[in-house]
């Protein structure tokens, strides 16, 4: 059974930069299509995935408005995801999940973690 764990959320001003960390117990990578990702949910808003991880690690996916801004990372011998967020905005605050996904043209979550809230003021 997985269990996914984040930290490292927090209030930040724009510019800012955050790392969440998410620690995953249970889990591997089983097929190529198959990952670790972040995803947010803004209030009022639908969940989106964030950033995500697969190809046996080796892929990475980015929605367009964290291009260039967000990195999705691994430590393998810690079985650790991390996001790192530089030049927040205020409209990247939400609730931010990590969730083992599969890629399906974006990642879609198959088990989550509690979430991690991040602020971001103008």
């Amino acid at each position: 059974q997985v269990q996914l764990v984040e930290s490292g959320g927090g209030s930040v001003q724009a510019g800012g930069s955050l790392r969440l960390s998410c620690a995953a117990s249970g889990y591997t990578y089983s097929n190529y299509n198959m990952g670790m990702g972040w995803f947010r949910q803004a209030p009022g808003k639908e969940r989106e995935g964030v950033a995500a991880i697969y190809g046996f690690g080796h892929r990475t996916y980015y929605v367009d408005s964290v291009k260039g801004r967000f990195t999705i990372s691994q430590d393998v011998a810690k079985n650790t995801w991390y996001l790192e967020m530089n030049s927040l905005k205020p409209e990247d605050t939400a609730m931010y999940y990590c969730a083992t996904c599969t890629m399906i043209g974006s990642p879609r979550g198959l088990n989550w973690g509690q979430g991690t809230q991040v602020t971001v003021s103008s």
